[in-house]
């Protein structure tokens, strides 16, 4: 894998590194550890943004070693510029695999990565992307990941759960497959009305739904499984929106991971569309990974 892990000087960068040097990866996996310097402004002493470098480069260096004595070949990178953009063109000039990058819990991202640029990076890196948390006062990962794999059923779905599948795992991790019962307001709606008032037609909408989701949920329990992976399963049919039952389910059960599918650049297909991978992204109580297929990839990683 061709890892581009995202980092400043915050807490929650360390918790990235952190992630990245623990996690089992494939064999010859490269990291590119990458800090952004923004521009300096006009009034900016020279000095100063020399030395903003050099701390820049100081701190992608030292990571990079730390990284090496984990076995994994790690690359410092320093560029300029608006983070926003940097991250997202580096990943696609690079041809990274999985981008990685910090957050403070359930306050949004952190320094360079607040606001829009958690949101470019997320919804535009060409590859898959995972935000880092770490929770106070959860104390030490368990010797296994609980890992919450998101499904509609669709194609990104599909890749999603093969990637869960392929990638390698701390022993004792298992995997919760949630998918939501859908159910279509308008569509709803119309079968209390004239001519299909009647709870037949209420009753067959919603045994639709029931049956695609649990369909969504075997279809990415085989491939989980086949991947020697340990799974439960938790079919949804509460009338909240699907991006607070993934988040609650998450609480729940105290995942440390959610997995979610995305294609490509046009964001979250399905129940996982705009707003909710951003708030997934940004206010889950744990790490969140958005697993991209890569336009020249059959899978992404």
């Amino acid at each position: 894998m061709n890892i581009l892990l995202a980092i400043d000087f915050s807490t929650a960068s360390e918790a990235a590194i952190l992630e990245v040097a623990t996690r089992p990866w494939p064999p010859a996996t490269s990291v590119q550890v990458v800090t952004v310097v923004e521009p300096s402004q006009p009034w900016a002493l020279s000095e100063l943004v020399e030395e903003v470098m050099r701390l820049s480069r100081d701190l992608t260096q030292r990571t990079a070693e730390r990284l090496r004595s984990c076995g994994l070949d790690a690359t410092p990178v320093v560029l300029s510029g608006d983070p926003k953009h940097v991250i997202v063109e580096q990943a696609e000039r690079t041809a990274a695999d999985l981008v990685v990058v910090g957050s403070h819990g359930d306050k949004g991202l952190t320094r360079f990565l607040l606001g829009g640029v958690a949101r470019a990076v997320v919804r535009l890196a060409p590859c898959s992307v995972t935000v880092v948390r770490t929770t106070p006062g959860k104390g030490a990962r368990r010797a296994g990941m609980k890992v919450l794999l998101a499904t509609d059923g669709s194609e990104c779905s599909g890749i999603a759960a093969r990637a869960v599948a392929e990638r390698l795992w701390p022993d004792g991790t298992e995997v919760r497959i949630l998918s939501v019962v859908e159910l279509s307001l308008p569509t709803f709606q119309a079968a209390l009305e004239p001519p299909f008032a009647n709870t037949e037609a209420m009753e067959i909408l919603r045994a639709n739904a029931m049956k695609h989701a649990q369909d969504a949920i075997r279809s990415a329990e085989e491939i989980v499984a086949a991947g020697g992976l340990k799974t439960s399963e938790s079919v949804s049919v509460l009338l909240e929106s699907p991006k607070q039952i993934i988040l609650d389910e998450a609480g729940t059960w105290s995942a440390d991971l959610i997995v979610v599918g995305s294609h490509g650049r046009r964001g979250f297909n399905r129940f996982l569309l705009g707003s909710v991978s951003e708030a997934v992204a940004t206010h889950a109580g744990c790490s969140v990974e958005v697993i991209r297929k890569r336009p020249s990839a059959g899978t992404s990683a």
